[in-house]
């Protein structure tokens, strides 16, 4: 399947309980992000050296006994794409006959792929930290598209990948053991959001979030002691204490977190990997895409589709004026409900029209993509598509 000819569619800052709701600055000296040394399973550790002529191969840098890689090893690559606008990634994924996994195919000399380090027959494992080796290739295919602008892909050379699958080598076991960030959505209860921000000493970006236990950021999925990454889509990477402080006093309920621990946050600063809420765990959100079965009756589906402005300012259809007893509410669609694909295909792209014809093209049945009202109006505060986290077992959208 051609992937490039698919559609594309210190200071501590209080927000917690057992005091002000409003979120207050208290000096406080901290340390840094913690760097870990730890080697990652499936990696080679770089030796680095100045080379002295006068050493030569004798420099223990360069002693050919412990140039060996541990067994089992896999030599990973993470090619991290970040397309511009009016470009596309540069490759095809197919998966074909005699050749296993998912197959990087025609990368195009100098496209972000080339320039990235994707190369012909390399095999992916992951998208975006989620493993794939062993998953439909049209959900992998979704999961690339979905991703937008940028996407993460773990890869190996074919041949490593041919050999660890001749000798039976579970791959998953192979790879780096690292945590993705996680998006979490934060609702204010009578006590605030219950959690607080550190900082240290006149250090930008660098924010440790600690939880209050059983308040709302515990139970939303803020681990205690994670970094925070974004606030409400927006990136603090080069936010005063000060800043933080001001934006937190002006956000309303609820409130996007996206939050890493220390070891993974450093894993992928090593990979000069940008983390965006595109790479989050979902898991803990409230919302999820639902998918719509139905077959047309006699008085049609029993639905209104209407364009209306989103939270972030662009057009989406929304699913008005649904009828009781007919296929749309027996589908489980509800008024207010966001349609973001039709027979498995994003639509969010779409004008009105569009979205139309897609759906009467079959004039018996469709299948609907729908996320309710404040699952749209959360997705659009963060800054992200709620398709990127669907993972359907059936694709076909039939």
């Amino acid at each position: 399947m051609a992937l490039d000819h698919l559609p594309e569619t210190g200071v501590r800052c209080h927000t917690g309980e057992g005091g002000s709701e409003e979120p207050q600055v208290v000096p406080e000296a901290r340390s840094g992000r913690r760097r870990s040394n730890r080697l990652l399973p499936g990696l080679l550790e770089v030796v680095r050296f100045q080379f002295n002529p006068k050493d030569g191969i004798d420099n223990p840098a360069l002693s050919l006994a412990e140039d060996s890689e541990p067994e089992g090893a896999l030599q990973l690559r993470f090619c991290f794409l970040k397309k511009e606008e009016g470009e596309d990634f540069g490759f095809w994924l197919r998966q074909e006959v005699g050749n296993s996994g998912h197959l990087v195919r025609h990368v195009k000399s100098g496209s972000l792929a080339h320039r990235k380090g994707l190369r012909e027959c390399d095999r992916i494992l992951e998208v975006n930290g989620v493993y794939v080796d062993d998953m439909e290739h049209i959900r992998v295919v979704w999961k690339i598209k979905r991703s937008g602008k940028q996407v993460l892909l773990t890869v190996v050379d074919g041949e490593a990948y041919s050999l660890a699958r001749a000798l039976d080598r579970n791959l998953a076991q192979l790879l780096p053991r690292y945590d993705r960030p996680r998006l979490c959505c934060v609702a204010k209860n009578q006590n605030g959001f219950g959690f607080s921000v550190s900082s240290p000493q006149g250090v930008k970006g660098v924010f440790r979030v600690s939880v209050v236990r059983n308040g709302p950021a515990e139970k939303a999925g803020v681990p205690d002691g994670s970094w925070l990454l974004e606030l409400n889509g927006m990136n603090v990477k080069n936010w005063t204490h000060a800043r933080l402080n001001k934006k937190l006093k002006q956000s309303n309920s609820p409130m996007g977190l996206l939050v890493i621990n220390a070891e993974s946050e450093e894993f992928y600063r090593q990979h000069n990997v940008k983390i965006t809420a595109a790479l989050a765990n979902s898991s803990w959100l409230p919302f999820e895409v639902r998918k719509l079965q139905m077959t047309r009756g006699p008085d049609g589906y029993g639905f209104l589709l209407k364009e209306e402005t989103c939270g972030s300012g662009k057009k989406g259809q929304f699913t008005r004026e649904v009828d009781a007893g007919l296929p749309a509410e027996k589908a489980g669609m509800r008024d207010g409900d966001r349609l973001l694909g039709v027979n498995g295909e994003s639509v969010e792209d779409l004008n009105h029209h569009g979205v139309v014809f897609k759906i009467r093209a079959d004039s018996k049945q469709v299948t609907l993509l729908v996320i309710d009202e404040e699952g749209s109006k959360f997705f659009d505060l963060v800054g992200v598509s709620p398709l990127v986290f669907y993972d359907d077992q059936d694709m076909s959208g039939k």
